[in-house]
C-alpha cells in the first residue's frame, strides 16, 4: 500500500523531468504501480483509512510523484452530489494526451493543491474548461474521454506532472490573484 512517505516533494529533480512514455503491454510491476496509485487515492478519500495511515486527501497522482518517471496517472474524482456514490471520473491513464481543449478557461476558487507540495500556494491556476483526452488503460485498450470542469482540471494538473510542470508554474507571479479575462471560477471544495 502506498502512503505519503512514497510521495516525493517539491525540489526533487524527478518532478521537473519530462516522463518517458510507457511501452505496451505494461509489465506486471507497472500494472501493480498503476493499481496501487488508484488505491492510494481511494484510501486518501476515506476518512478512517486516511487518518489511520496519515494520508493527505488527493484526487489525482502521477507516477513521477512516486519517483517513477513514466507517463502514467491515476485519477479518482468523487461525485459532487451528496447521495451519489459513482465517481465523476476514475481511471488509470497510460500515456495520456490532451487532443483538444476549449478556449474558455476555468480555475478553482480555492486554488490548487498537490500531494508533492507541503505548503499552501495562493493564486489562481488557469486551466481549460473542457478537454478531450486519449490514453491507454492498463489492459492496453485505447480510450477517449471528454471532461469538463473539476475532472478536466485534475487531469490537466496530473498531465503537467508528466511534463515536469508544477501547478504553481501557471500562477501569475506578479499578481497571483489576478483573474484572466473571461475566466470562470469553480467553487469546488478540494479536501
Amino acid at each position: 500500500m502506498l502512503t505519503m512517505t512514497d510521495v516525493i516533494r517539491e525540489g526533487h529533480p524527478t518532478l521537473r523531468k519530462v516522463a518517458d512514455p510507457l511501452i505496451l503491454p505494461l509489465t506486471d510491476d507497472e500494472k501493480k504501480l498503476a493499481y496501487d496509485m488508484l488505491e492510494f487515492l481511494k484510501n486518501s478519500q476515506d476518512a478512517e483509512t486516511a487518518e489511520k495511515y496519515d494520508l493527505r486527501p488527493g484526487v489525482g497522482i502521477a507516477a513521477p510523484q512516486l519517483n517513477v518517471s513514466k507517463r502514467m496517472i491515476a485519477v479518482h474524482v468523487p461525485s459532487d452530489l451528496p447521495d451519489e456514490t459513482e465517481p465523476q471520473f476514475s481511471d488509470i491513464l497510460i500515456n495520456p494526451k490532451i487532443i483538444s481543449h476549449s478556449v474558455k478557461q476555468t480555475c478553482l476558487s480555492e486554488g490548487e493543491g498537490c500531494l508533492s507540495v507541503d505548503r499552501e500556494v495562493e493564486g489562481y491556476v488557469p486551466r481549460n474548461k473542457r478537454i478531450r483526452i486519449e490514453y491507454v488503460d492498463t489492459e492496453g485498450n485505447r480510450q477517449s474521454r471528454r471532461l469538463k470542469d473539476f475532472p478536466a482540471i485534475v487531469v490537466q494538473h496530473e498531465i503537467d506532472h508528466l511534463n515536469g510542470i508544477m501547478f504553481f508554474d501557471r500562477i501569475d507571479p506578479d499578481n497571483p490573484m489576478a483573474l484572466p479575462k473571461d475566466l470562470e471560477v469553480l467553487g469546488y471544495e478540494e479536501d
